[in-house]
């Protein structure tokens, strides 16, 4: 027996036609939409603030009107985290929607993860937003009563798959191994394209160069292990290698920690299983921790930015004027300069010749940083270095959000299924016994190319890599494309050689991913306070695995043959 379980959605924003294309692109049992992530979370939680009514993701309303109709006559069941804040709200306008559509559909929600109200009893402060991360048991008990839609506030990425395992194939807490399977493709797919070619490393190789990738699906089994395709005559490829790029998206131990599960991502076998066809199986599973992370979001102050354009010569000398006046015209608190060196010398044309000199500020309320800050940066305009040019007018200055996770435990937080006819099903935390972290940072072993031709090149040419965010830290995961290179990267890229080439890590964390032939790196702290009150030029820490893979290394001269 298989489930094939389909994505439409991998963020707040995501490809809008894509459920469409989903549902007449083939068959499927299953349709998941994930829309939450830390950043959205502080966004729903705004809109919460303005009118309580809100809370959830408007936009996937707008696209469930138009395929509604077809998901319920094809008896596709669709089940997404759209419900953000405000899952029961979310699952009223749906019902409203199909009253005004003259459609029977039956909508079931998940409840229990907003501890908003509760936060500081649960010792976590006063927050805007506080949510723990529920599992899929609540999701399967809505399918089993029937629900045609399951809404969900916040829940695991991968609980959107898992859920429908569960309903469909009987597993219970103890199937360890069909949980973590289940996980494995549900991170998979959570982020959509990501698993067919989008933000690809080796995108060029790409049958349409990354176009326009379909979406992914699963053909999920009753033990857990699942093929990863998609729709016939979708752009993008499902491969290894584009699989393993979306493994490596945003984890840091192998063992990867669920509210249902720990699954040993130590342990994933992939194989190519025909064309666009990758077979996952082998993952092994232990019980889940007795706690649930919580992610928190507290407004931080408000925040505003300022570009400036520098051209030609004296770079540095011209940033260190405009820094001395802005400090002078504000004073130094909350200023940061962030000076991009994309200028090129002796260049063709104007913006080949050009820096760019980012002023960030942050303060605790909208005044200084808002129209006193952006304009004293125009005053500059005809005071400062020649050339001076600015990207944008003067604005006022947005509030910005900083985001923690915290633990709390499983049993503190209710998880409650409010089925098709209302009722209201509790469901029970898992039994939990001690669990075991795999060890950090092992011992590089001795490099197996010693006295063969060095030659330098981009590590980018040998090796791909894949780079998110979690909260305050990122993740790179790089993997090689071949066994004798993994030999090469495991003995060269230690923790000591990853913060040469990428100088702005910090703590630095290194896991071993044999079956991957990859290894990941946990970066600690890289992006501050999480992504809304970053200031970096890459806030989301998305771009830091092609950086590292433009760096130039010495390499064995055969890795390159």
């Amino acid at each position: 027996m298989t489930l094939r379980i389909g994505n439409a959605s991998g963020f707040y924003g995501d490809r809008a036609s894509a459920w469409r294309e989903m549902l007449d692109g083939g068959e499927l049992d299953v349709l998941t939409g994930d829309y939450l992530a830390e950043l959205t979370m502080l966004i729903l939680g705004r809109d919460r603030l303005k009118d309580p009514a809100t809370g959830y993701a408007k936009t996937f309303l707008r696209q469930l009107e138009s395929v509604l109709g077809t998901a319920l006559e094809r008896n596709v069941r669709i089940v997404t985290n759209a419900g953000g804040l405000n899952p029961a709200g979310l699952a009223d306008a749906i019902r409203a929607l199909a009253d005004r559509l003259g459609l029977r559909c039956a909508v079931a929600h998940v409840e229990g993860d907003d501890v908003t109200a509760r936060a500081e009893e649960l010792g976590l402060g006063a927050p805007l937003t506080a949510n723990a991360y529920l599992g899929a048991f609540g999701i399967a008990e809505c399918l089993a009563a029937g629900a045609d839609v399951v809404v969900t506030g916040r829940v695991t990425d991968a609980s959107l798959v898992v859920g429908p395992g569960i309903a469909r194939f009987g597993w219970t807490r103890a199937d360890l191994d069909a949980l973590a399977g289940a996980t494995v493709a549900g991170h998979v797919l959570e982020c959509g394209a990501q698993a067919t070619g989008g933000n690809f490393a080796f995108f060029t190789e790409l049958p349409d160069g990354a176009r326009r990738p379909g979406f992914p699906l699963a053909e999920l089994h009753a033990d857990g292990s699942a093929v990863i395709t998609k729709h016939p005559g979708t752009g993008g490829a499902v491969t290894v290698e584009t699989v393993t790029a979306q493994l490596l998206y945003e984890i840091g131990s192998p063992q990867y920690l669920g509210p249902d599960v720990v699954a040993d991502f130590g342990t994933i076998r992939l194989r190519q299983d025909g064309p666009d066809r990758v077979r996952i199986d082998g993952v092994r599973g232990a019980p889940p921790p007795d706690t649930l992370k919580v992610g928190v979001n507290t407004l931080g102050g408000f925040r505003n930015a300022m570009t400036f354009v520098l051209c030609g010569l004296q770079i540095p000398a011209k940033a260190a004027l405009v820094r001395a006046q802005l400090t002078d015209a504000l004073g130094p608190d909350g200023l940061e300069f962030t000076l991009a060196r994309t200028d090129h010398p002796d260049a063709a044309d104007e913006p080949s010749a050009s820096a760019l000199l980012t002023v960030h500020i942050k303060g605790p309320d909208p005044k200084r940083p808002g129209r006193a800050f952006s304009q004293a940066a125009v005053e500059l305009a005809l005071a400062s270095y020649p050339g001076l040019a600015l990207t944008a007018p003067p604005g006022d200055a947005a509030p910005f959000g900083i985001f923690t996770d915290f633990s709390v435990p499983q049993a503190a937080v209710p998880h409650i299924a409010v089925l098709p006819d209302g009722t209201r099903k509790p469901i029970d935390p898992p039994e939990s016994p001690n669990m075991v972290i795999s060890p950090k940072n092992p011992d590089a072993p001795a490099s197996g190319f010693f006295g063969q031709k060095q030659v330098r090149t981009e590590l980018g040419n040998l090796f791909g890599a894949r780079s998110g965010d979690k909260g305050g830290d990122a993740n790179v995961g790089v993997w090689a494309r071949s066994e004798r290179a993994y030999e090469w990267l495991r003995s060269e890229l230690t923790q000591r050689r990853l913060k040469e080439l990428l100088p702005e890590a910090g703590e630095v964390e290194r896991y071993e991913l044999p079956n991957l032939r990859a290894i990941n790196f946990v970066l600690r702290g890289i992006l501050g306070e999480g992504v809304a009150a970053s200031t970096r030029f890459d806030p989301q820490g998305k771009a830091l695995g092609e950086w590292l893979r433009s760096r130039v290394v010495e390499v064995p001269e055969e890795l390159l043959a």
